[in-house]
């Protein structure tokens, strides 16, 4: 919806796979495992033949199971194709409903707010995003899109979907309450794509996902499963940085070596219908013993609540609605273990940027900045005295802030403090060539001098 073609989403084009000598099979399904000779059957009646199986399946929109969620007016908000069908329905609707008060669910209940519709989000939980926000960022949070003008009910457990005589959509809920509609779009969370596995007779999770150990190794040892079909410690992994996290032990472990799997932070930020959402590590105060600061303005519209240890110098988690300007430096406490400064109630009362320059400034050098491409501070120091000086091209040399974005304010500080602290009469100026790697650029350093005093 953001404009950007479908081409552009590609990790890599076709010529690329040819390049590194990849074969590229497009067009053709996976029918079938065979364990006992290592091979795979297509749905052409190839075979072909493997030492390793790598399976990344992905995952498919789970779309509650209620009489009428098949009809011609109700979607999935999940692929490429999905969203132009919505942009077709929509040029003929007025009213639009979500079911689902997720993070998908509201980007898309945006997504029908920006094509012009009477928008409405259905929730079957008592609040909004539930599984990242506590109960009182979930009460700011909607109060927030509520007042743009998107109709929440939360609570509401849908029994049927019926089509009315002008074609529109009826939904009736169990206490008895009804809902029209002109177009009705499904995105109520993910379920693991493990058909193949299922078939095949690979260990499974009791509610689906192909079990996986430290190295992504399914119960067969020569199969391997990474992102959303991979079940880990009984748990699905449903954002990009897990991904590739598991994407890399898999590489790691066919190429000879001992690359782990443990678990993915999965803090997120991101923007809803225009308003700033952050949530870290505990976020819902599970930890024993832990203690819960909360700052919640009616007038500002905003809530933070910081999660911290008994003695209130590790930050365990945080939740911050409508103001995420603190976001990357509470994610930094968080992540590399920093000693809260003073009392944690100060941060909450601080001044945002001057905290998130200090932190920058605090961050060792292996502190990772970017979690989805596994980035460190020392990388991104390196970039930026090998000439980078803008955040893009940060992320062409490094690829941070490429991913979610969220680190993309922290990468700003960094690169400030850097070219802030030069402070010489000389200083050391490197050419940038995105083309090559920032390894390879001691090659290219050029002296500047400064003229002092004129």
């Amino acid at each position: 919806f953001s404009g950007r073609r479908t081409e552009d989403l590609a990790l890599a084009s076709i010529e690329e796979y040819a390049s590194w000598g990849v074969e590229l099979v497009l067009g053709e399904s996976i029918t079938g495992i065979l364990r006992d000779t290592r091979k795979i059957l297509t749905s052409t009646g190839r075979e072909f033949a493997y030492d390793k199986l790598v399976l990344a399946t992905g995952s498919y929109p789970f779309v509650p199971p209620v009489p009428g969620h098949d009809l011609e007016r109700c979607v999935s908000y999940r692929t490429v194709e999905d969203l132009e069908r919505i942009q077709i329905l929509a040029q003929d609707s007025r009213v639009g409903v979500v079911v689902g008060g997720g993070l998908l669910g509201l980007e898309c209940a945006n997504a029908l707010v920006n094509l012009g519709l009477e928008t409405h989000v259905v929730e079957f939980a008592p609040g909004l995003m539930a599984t990242q926000l506590d109960e009182g960022g979930s009460v700011m949070l909607r109060r927030r899109i509520e007042a743009l003008g998107v109709q929440v009910h939360t609570a509401r457990n849908t029994q049927s979907i019926s089509t009315a005589g002008d074609g529109s959509l009826r939904m009736e809920f169990s206490d008895g309450a009804c809902l029209d509609t002109d177009m009705l779009v499904f995105s109520a969370g993910i379920r693991p794509q493990d058909q193949l596995a299922r078939d095949c007779d690979l260990i499974l999770g009791e509610r689906g996902g192909i079990v996986v150990d430290e190295q992504c190794q399914t119960s067969d040892p020569h199969i391997h499963a990474i992102g959303e079909c991979a079940l880990y410690r009984g748990r699905i992994f449903g954002l990009v940085a897990p991904g590739y996290r598991m994407a890399e032990t898999a590489v790691a472990v066919l190429t000879g070596g001992t690359a782990l799997f443990t678990g993915a932070d999965m803090s997120t930020k991101l923007k809803l219908l225009g308003v700033d959402v952050g949530a870290i590590g505990d976020a819902h105060g599970r930890t024993p013993d832990a203690l819960s600061f909360v700052h919640s303005n009616r007038r500002t519209q905003t809530y933070m609540r910081l999660v911290t240890s008994g003695d209130g110098k590790v930050l365990l988690g945080a939740v911050l609605v409508g103001d995420c300007a603190d976001y990357q430096s509470l994610l930094q406490y968080y992540l590399n273990g920093i000693e809260l400064p003073g009392v944690p109630e100060s941060l909450m009362l601080g001044e945002s940027q001057a905290s998130a320059q200090a932190v920058a400034a605090s961050l060792p050098a292996t502190a990772t900045v970017c979690s989805c491409h596994k980035v460190s501070k020392e990388e991104i120091v390196t970039a930026i005295r090998a000439g980078c000086r803008s955040r893009d091209g940060i992320g062409v040399a490094t690829k941070a802030s490429t991913g979610c974005g969220s680190c993309g304010d922290l990468v700003q500080h960094i690169i400030d403090g850097e070219l802030g602290g030069n402070g010489g009469s000389e200083a050391s100026l490197q050419v940038f060539d995105p083309s090559v790697p920032v390894t390879a650029k001691a090659n290219t350093t050029a002296t500047l001098r400064k003229v002092v005093g004129g």
